[in-house]
């Protein structure tokens, strides 16, 4: 993961003191020194006098330098050629595979982006992609709203054994395939950002070219350490979005041109493959015969069954579809040309090099997966003691014997972590009420006392952690507990839209909140009143080690999760006591525990008062209230029926979701280590080895399905409310379009409240804006594919991690 000092350059994450105007301005001014300097436009388009006079300066030397150094090209793009013309050697043209001397490198995330739009205005369109800057971002939307698998994927005779279902191409096709890539028309290779300018050369255009350095194997601490390959990505000018939308998910890696960007003098750090992608939608439109495939009658059967040959000379290679075509042997050299400019093409090609690289490297693998790190949350209710000596024996003096480096020790035996202070780390006995916002502790015949605080995060020795949270539709309050150590939900293997993002997506947006109703109140009543009355220390099955007084629901030291799990069925229990478990309405159960929930001790065990409802027409309602006010249950959406209607469940009454943190969504390398050379582990786990998995990329490619229902998929929401945005497949809507969805007061207030602010400031400024549930039309219909980029939550919360 890049450290916060090079956060900025390598993923565009802007620390909080500068604003994406700021940071436009400045790589405003840098690419215009870029442009200037390499020719590409006269410097008095630039409206910096200063910018302007020192790149005028640079560009004689500049030009110098490549007249000179004209065959000169970095470490990366030398490896790469030199593998072309050893594959190729013995073909008619092998001499041009070159690639381009003098493309413009995007060595810091940013350039990409202010190349793709221009300088002087918000809209750039070609026959390939449509690009607008917005509000929140930027949205891209290319020529095709989606990928294809049908007849895509192409490769290159002579080299390792190709797959059945891909297409087998002879060697002298992708020479002259790669000769016509390095072609585009004037349009394609037209840079967006001096559209609108007056250029030098308005003729010939310019190719961007950019580094990446993808992860191909993790490291295990004390075992190894990360290995990389290194990536060259090349688009012509008007195409600049695609790289930065690669740069976005795997990081820039710099300038290829310096050496402590090459990998060939990092043998530790760099797996020993090297990955070229060349963008070239340009030959969806080449005819076969051009490329010097064989007529139908002369062709073998493999070239018939894969298309590659021709009947009449004007057949388009492929048939005008997308596709790419792969060169590869076991060298550990990939190069690949895709026919098209949808991103996903790009994304996944980067993931194919990845999975090459770990094939050849071994002890590796790239895997389709999706994960996340899931710690257990619950309603604790009003109290909560933490007991942390049984579950792990820790105590505070451990923890503060073995973590001083992390904490300030306060009088009265706490700490405050020092990194982040609204850690707090509490006694193994601390007791935290909601009543009096206190948690409460004894050390030898002393009572300390700190504030409960909403914000803070408090830490038990044992790892589990509570926290004061407000109900968001309740105006109660109530203690939240996290377990400690949580679980690792990977999801290998997975197949396109087999569910990888959705496993990290927490419940709380397809939560709802209701009334909780009884059926008879007087008869319900009577019944919580057995519930609590039973005696419940005979319902072991077996003689309970060290046995205690089985105390009473209501007790206060008794949890609501206690009281859950002792209402719950288990083979713990006696069959009779299971019986009557059973025997109970189900209804019954979440009135028990909205009592126990609210229990106040100062009642002196009179909770019936507390509890009622109205009288309506003259008789009893059924919804249940406390003091005459409404209480709120939780429900949980499960998709929608056939006529619409959301399919709904009750949850229990200390349900919450899980706490999050994703750790993957597409792409991941792993490694397997055996135990032997591990340390550290916890003593629950004894297999022979372990797989270690992390994540490639730094952005998610998500697709919010769920976003089409205003106000539902509240994270995208708020992601796409934010600014600096890469958005595509949106509908861009200008001012009218955002004042008329502000006038729509109905369907405006639906959304959640940060995409309402947004589509607000839109509709009183001006310019383009894209809202969470516009998908933008393709043949008339809108697109079932929407998409956005992601910030990884872990590199923008730093304390979820931590």
């Amino acid at each position: 993961m890049p450290t916060s000092h090079d956060m900025r350059r390598t993923l565009g994450v802007l620390p909080a003191n500068i604003t994406y105007t700021d940071h436009r301005q400045e790589l405003n001014r840098l690419v215009f020194f870029r442009l200037i300097a390499n020719g590409l436009i006269d410097p008095a388009a630039c409206p910096d006098h200063d910018v302007a006079e020192l790149a005028a300066l640079q560009s004689g030397q500049r030009r110098s330098l490549r007249q000179a150094l004209r065959d000169h090209c970095c470490p990366a793009d030398k490896r790469i050629e030199t593998f072309l013309a050893r594959y190729f050697k013995d073909c008619p043209q092998a001499d041009d595979l070159r690639l381009p001397r003098e493309a413009i490198v995007l060595d810091r995330h940013g350039i990409a982006r202010t190349l793709s739009l221009p300088v002087n205005g918000d809209t750039f369109k070609n026959d390939h992609v449509e690009s607008v800057r917005l509000h929140n971002g930027v949205v891209h939307n290319p020529r095709n709203d989606r990928r294809t698998t049908v007849g895509t994927f192409h490769v290159v005779e002579d080299g390792l054994p190709i797959p059945a279902g891909k297409k087998a191409v002879p060697r002298n096709v992708f020479v002259k395939l790669f000769a016509a890539a390095l072609k585009p028309p004037a349009d394609l290779a037209a840079l967006p950002f001096t559209h609108g300018l007056d250029t030098l050369t308005p003729s010939t255009g310019a190719w961007a070219s950019l580094l990446l350095r993808p992860i191909v194997r993790p490291a295990v601490p004390g075992v190894m350490e990360q290995q990389t390959m290194e990536v060259r990505f090349f688009a012509p000018g008007s195409l600049v979005s695609n790289l930065d939308f690669v740069e976005s998910i795997f990081g820039n890696a710099g300038d290829p041109f310096l050496a402590e960007n090459d990998a060939g003098l990092n043998p530790f750090g760099w797996s020993g493959h090297t990955g070229c992608v060349i963008l070239a939608p340009h030959l969806d439109q080449i005819t076969k015969k051009s490329l010097g495939l064989p007529r139908t009658q002369d062709a073998t059967d493999a070239q018939r069954r894969d298309g590659m040959c021709w009947d009449k000379e004007d057949e388009i290679y492929n048939d005008g579809g997308a596709f790419k075509i792969t060169c590869r042997d076991a060298s550990g050299v990939i190069v690949t040309l895709i026919a098209d400019n949808y991103f996903g093409y790009s994304k996944k090609e980067i993931k194919t090099q990845i999975s090459y690289a770990t094939n050849l490297m071994g002890n590796g693998e790239e895997e389709h997966a999706g994960g996340t790190l899931a710690n257990a949350s619950y309603n604790l209710g009003d109290a909560f003691r933490a007991d942390s000596r049984r579950h792990n024996g820790r105590t505070f003096k451990d923890v503060a014997r073995d973590h001083a480096n992390r904490m300030t020790l306060m009088p009265g035996g706490y700490g405050i972590d020092k990194q982040f202070n609204e850690i707090i780390y509490v006694p193994e006995d601390a007791l935290a009420r909601v009543a009096d916002l206190s948690i409460t502790w004894e050390r030898s015949g002393t009572t300390h006392t700190i504030a409960l605080e909403p914000g803070k995060h408090y830490l038990a020795p044992s790892g589990y952690r509570f926290r004061l949270v407000k109900h968001p539709e309740a105006p109660s309050w109530r203690l939240v507990g996290t377990v400690g150590e949580g679980w690792f939900c990977h999801k290998p293997c997975t197949v396109s839209g087999g569910g990888k993002s959705e496993i990290s997506k927490s419940l709380r947006d397809y939560m709802l909140y209701g009334p909780l109703y009884v059926a008879d109140i007087e008869t319900d009543l009577d019944l919580c009143q057995q519930i609590f009355d039973r005696p419940y220390g005979e319902r072991w099955a077996k003689p309970y080690p060290n046995p205690k007084p089985s105390r009473i629901l209501l007790d206060p030291d008794r949890s609501l999760g206690s009281v859950i799990k002792l209402l719950t069925p288990s083979e713990d229990y006696t069959n009779d006591y299971n019986a009557w478990l059973t025997s109970l309405p189900a209804y019954i159960f979440p009135i028990v525990f909205i009592i126990k929930r609210f229990y106040n001790p100062a009642w002196n065990g009179d909770w019936r008062s507390h509890f009622g409802v109205d009288v309506v027409n003259g008789f009893p309602g059924h919804e249940l209230k406390k003091d005459g006010r409404r209480l709120v249950g939780s429900y949980l959406r499960v998709g929608v029926d056939d006529h619409g209607a959301w399919r709904t469940f009750k949850l229990r009454q200390d349900f919450l979701p899980a706490d999050k943190m994703s750790t993957e969504d597409d792409i991941s390398a792993s490694v397997v280590v055996p135990h032997r050379e591990l340390t550290g582990l916890n003593p629950y786990f004894a297999d022979d080895a372990y797989k270690f998995v992390t994540n490639c990329e730094y952005r998610f490619f998500q697709r919010p399905d769920d976003a089409i229902h205003r106000g539902l998929d509240r994270q995208t929401e708020i992601d796409l409310a934010g600014p600096g945005n890469f958005i595509s497949n949106f509908e861009p809507l200008d001012t009218q379009a955002a004042q008329a969805l502000v006038k729509n007061v109905i369907a405006f207030d639906e959304y959640s409240r940060p995409m309402r602010k947004l589509l607000k400031r839109a509709a009183k400024k001006g310019g383009y804006v894209v809202a969470s549930d516009r998908p933008r039309i393709v043949n008339g219909t809108p697109t079932k594919n929407p998409r956005y980029l992601q910030v990884r939550p872990d590199l923008h919360q730093p304390l979820t991690p931590y």
